[in-house]
């Protein structure tokens, strides 16, 4: 894996106006962070962007009430001009429901899945040759509410992502303790069931982000109620689950206040992050690559608050978390035998970031 100069896009959740959407240029050397500017939209809150497996686009979702008369939010479409790493505004579409908060592409680039929380929806958005969205051509209606009643009175989606085949479309569910399992038709984007319809976490978890390992074996959904990642085997012919084991992304003795947001695997498929919002930090494990259990590497602090999204460069060199509450992207080195994590102290300024993601596109 080599270290090379990159784009990243980072997103605001800001309510005071200003620039939504940013890019920066990563040095994948010493692990910078350089702003190139801010992009030209007419975002409003925006929450969370996927770039296209191809880096020719980039989509992101806006909190919105309508969207051109259509109630609730919207995902805005976006060109990467190749030269500079720069999006340039396309189109928007309806979300499919209220306060999109996920988004993720297909591999062949012809269809977005949306996760919207507050209305319980997901959506599936066609995406045109030239990067333009279609309206919704399929929208789910999640149904079901857990034990939490402050929280999950009522289905809250919080991701719905393709598997490393792309034969699977799954979404994590906050208000059920669900993760929903539907077939995906590269073809006609459509998402029937799938013959598993649901893995089921234990009560009061809210699973919120799910990540895979390199070859599609195991699945991790870090749960933002409970503080746990649950680990499973993953059947990539059926979509089912298999239950490892569910472990605390919080210290031994942390009683206070938190809730884990974000979760990745690193390149190399050794080791795990999740982050903690409350308790400040990134969690990191190690991997068994037999048998898909994790054992804890330690937490390392994020220099701010309520790190709500984090990301690992390509070459696996580095991580960068974005913190909501004090606007701030910090930059880590990531010890390549153990996995733990050192402060490059280099940190980008940014209101209110919710969520960041490499290009494809390097400097």
């Amino acid at each position: 894996m080599s270290a090379d100069n990159r784009f990243f896009y980072v997103t605001s959740y800001a309510s005071d106006g200003g620039d939504m959407l940013r890019c920066f240029r990563f040095d994948g050397d010493r692990g910078s962070i350089e702003l190139l500017g801010s992009v030209s939209s007419p975002l409003s809150r925006s929450f969370y962007l996927a770039p296209d497996r191809a880096g020719r686009y980039l989509f992101v979702t806006d909190d919105l009430e309508q969207c051109d008369g259509v109630p609730g939010g919207a995902v805005c479409a976006f060109a990467i001009d190749a030269a500079t790493g720069m999006p340039a505004y396309l189109n928007r579409q309806s979300s499919g429901g209220e306060c999109p908060c996920y988004i993720d592409t297909s591999a062949n680039g012809r269809f977005a899945t949306v996760a919207n929380y507050t209305s319980g929806t997901l959506a599936v958005l066609p995406v045109g040759a030239d990067g333009r969205l279609g309206a919704p051509k399929t929208t789910i209606r999640l149904e079901g509410s857990s034990v939490d009643k402050s929280r999950q009175e009522a289905p809250h989606a919080h991701s719905f992502m393709f598997d490393p085949a792309g034969r699977f479309a799954l979404a994590g569910d906050l208000g059920t303790d669900r993760v929903m399992i539907y077939r995906f038709d590269a073809d006609t984007g459509s998402v029937p069931p799938a013959g598993v319809p649901c893995f089921e976490t234990q009560p009061g978890a809210g699973p919120r982000h799910l990540t895979f390992s390199g070859d599609g074996r195991f699945v991790w959904m870090i749960c933002e109620l409970d503080n746990t990642v649950i680990g499973a085997r993953y059947d990539a012919e059926r979509g089912g689950m298999e239950r490892i084991e569910a472990v605390s992304a919080l210290p031994d003795g942390f009683a206070e206040t938190s809730y884990c947001a974000d979760v990745h695997v690193h390149p190399s498929g050794r080791f795990l992050y999740g982050s903690n919002r409350g308790h400040e930090s990134i969690v990191a494990f190690a991997i068994n690559p037999d048998s898909g259990a994790l054992s804890l590497v330690g937490h390392e602090s994020t220099q701010g608050a309520f790190p709500r999204d984090f990301i690992i460069d390509p070459s696996g060199s580095f991580l960068l978390v974005a913190n909501e509450h004090t606007h701030t992207i910090v930059s880590y080195r990531i010890d390549q035998d153990t996995g733990a994590l050192t402060p490059t102290g280099d940190v980008a300024e940014v209101p209110s970031p919710t969520c960041c993601a490499f290009g494809n596109i390097t400097a």
